[in-house]
């Protein structure tokens, strides 16, 4: 099977049988062992011909909650290892060695007496009888772990050496607090160190909110845990860096995009939490109304041209272009066709606003002109939580913001706050946009650089509706609140 699909040759595996004459030792294992491939090559071609899921788990984060389903020794004797539970929808999702073993899952689902639906994954047995003594045993809550280190104790020396690493606190730390960021939905994670205290904030829906603060004694030992898992060099602490950690979380795959910048109080870190999963939205479901959605959808139909995305930093940038080119995969005409179509992010505050900051960085007019055929501008604003916004009705001057005329009558909400949205009001975000399609008369104003102004009267005449007209659309369908949209527009210039 191996040879069939090209990942080993034919005299590797002579050379391998050669070897097991010797040793008797199992051919997987001497495949690895001289260095033809890797235990992860392995699982995976054997998950492939078995049509199951495999797993690497030591890139994995197992959730408490599921291992709080399933007792060691039921996990040890069967050779299985509960990875993430879904309490809503009733899922429990676990690695076995043998998918085939009837008698163990019959076990496991009488022990959860069938209020679990099972959804299983592939990998060695070797690995998960490792899992299972590395996370059985051990505090795997904040708290918990918390508790357990004495302050000014913590010993991170020992967290490059990666032997034994779970049986340090810090190791369990991290991994519960990117495990309670993502389940809570949170974008970006901030470590800040203060003079006496370490800082720990959530980005969720766009606005930081400060969840932990621990003793200063905390962070050098963590500092160094988060700097392992991203593969940065942890003796440099006066200079930026960048890394990249990739796990998998609550039984999906999760990457996060981590910066240090050196302070006077120790070094900050931050980490950009992207999830694959909430990463592609289809295009129906961005929530355009029909005349923007069918103006986007003739942007990406035509063959060949530049596509700008343009917004400030979290604006929901990247999530609109994997929707636009998820829905050019599923255009098969688009496969006959041999133009070429360009998709970039522009950091601009308007879509029109575009082509002048293209000009400053050196575009030259007459090669923009014809080439950009559509340029969306978007800001992303929270969305009223349904359990708790109450209505009222506007007063004169949010009238006159909105455009609307004293004697309409109409209803605005507000946030209020419950247990639902944790107090805040909010639960969720949504994109508002500005769509630009471009055409002949605008490219001819672009060529002779013609002035925003006139490209935006030019744009307007032709129906563009800008982004403040987008978010009162959605104030007035009571998704959103006038201070939100105010928040992230300027609602006193309409008209531009």
């Amino acid at each position: 099977m191996l040879v069939s699909k090209g990942v080993i040759s034919d005299d590797q595996l002579r050379i391998a049988l050669q070897e097991q004459t010797k040793t008797h030792q199992p051919l997987g294992r001497l495949l690895v062992r001289l260095g033809f491939l890797s235990e992860a090559t392995i699982r995976d071609v054997l998950s492939e011909n078995l049509g199951q899921e495999s797993v690497d788990l030591t890139s994995i984060i197992v959730d408490p909650a599921a291992l709080a389903l399933i007792p060691k020794d039921i996990a040890r004797r069967y050779q299985l290892l509960p990875l993430s539970v879904d309490p809503n929808g009733r899922v429990l999702t676990l690695t076995i060695a043998d998918p085939d073993n009837i008698i163990a899952l019959d076990q496991v689902r009488a022990l959860l007496k069938d209020e679990y639906r099972l959804i299983t994954q592939l990998a060695s047995e070797s690995d998960i009888l490792r899992a299972i003594d590395q996370y059985y045993g051990f505090e795997l809550s904040i708290d918990g772990i918390l508790h357990e280190i004495e302050p000014g104790e913590m010993e991170y020396q020992t967290l490059q050496s990666g032997v034994n690493e779970f049986s340090q606190p810090v190791v369990r730390l991290i991994d519960a607090l990117l495990t309670e960021a993502v389940q809570q939905g949170a974008s970006d994670i901030h470590f800040e160190p203060e003079s006496s205290f370490l800082r720990i904030r959530y980005r969720i829906d766009g606005v930081l909110r400060q969840m932990r603060s621990l003793h200063k004694s905390f962070w050098p030992a963590m500092v160094v845990r988060l700097k392992v898992m991203s593969n940065m060099n942890i003796a440099e602490t006066r200079a930026p860096q960048d890394g990249r950690i990739s796990l998998r979380l609550s039984g999906r795959p999760i990457d996060f995009r981590v910066a240090s910048h050196p302070t006077t109080h120790g070094e900050n870190m931050v980490l950009r939490i992207l999830d694959r999963q909430k990463g592609i939205v289809a295009l129906d479901q961005l929530g355009l109304d029909e005349i923007a959605l069918n103006t986007l959808k003739m942007i990406v139909s035509k063959p060949e041209g530049i596509v700008l995305v343009t917004g400030p930093t979290g604006s929901g940038k990247t999530t609109t272009l994997y929707s636009v080119l998820n829905h050019v995969a599923e255009m098969a005409f688009r496969a006959a066709m041999t133009g070429h179509q360009v998709y970039s992010t522009l950091h601009t505050n308007s879509a029109i606003g575009a082509i002048p900051r293209l000009l400053d960085i050196g575009i030259l007019p007459d090669i923009m002109a014809g080439n950009i055929i559509g340029i969306v501008a978007q800001r992303l604003v929270r969305i009223l939580c349904n359990e708790c916004k109450y209505p009222y009705q506007p007063d004169q001057h949010e009238r006159k913001l909105m455009g609307i005329a004293a004697h309409q009558d109409i209803t605005l909400y507000r946030a209020a706050g419950c247990d639902i949205c944790k107090h805040q009001g909010y639960k969720g975000r949504m994109a508002i946009m500005e769509l630009l399609k471009m055409d002949q008369d605008l490219d001819d104003l672009v060529a002779r650089r013609a002035s925003t102004r006139q490209l935006r009267e030019t744009a307007l005449n032709k129906g563009f509706r800008p982004l403040a007209i987008d978010g009162i659309r959605r104030i007035l369908q009571g998704i959103t609140s006038l201070a939100e949209i105010s928040r992230v527009v300027d609602l006193t210039d309409r008209a531009g």
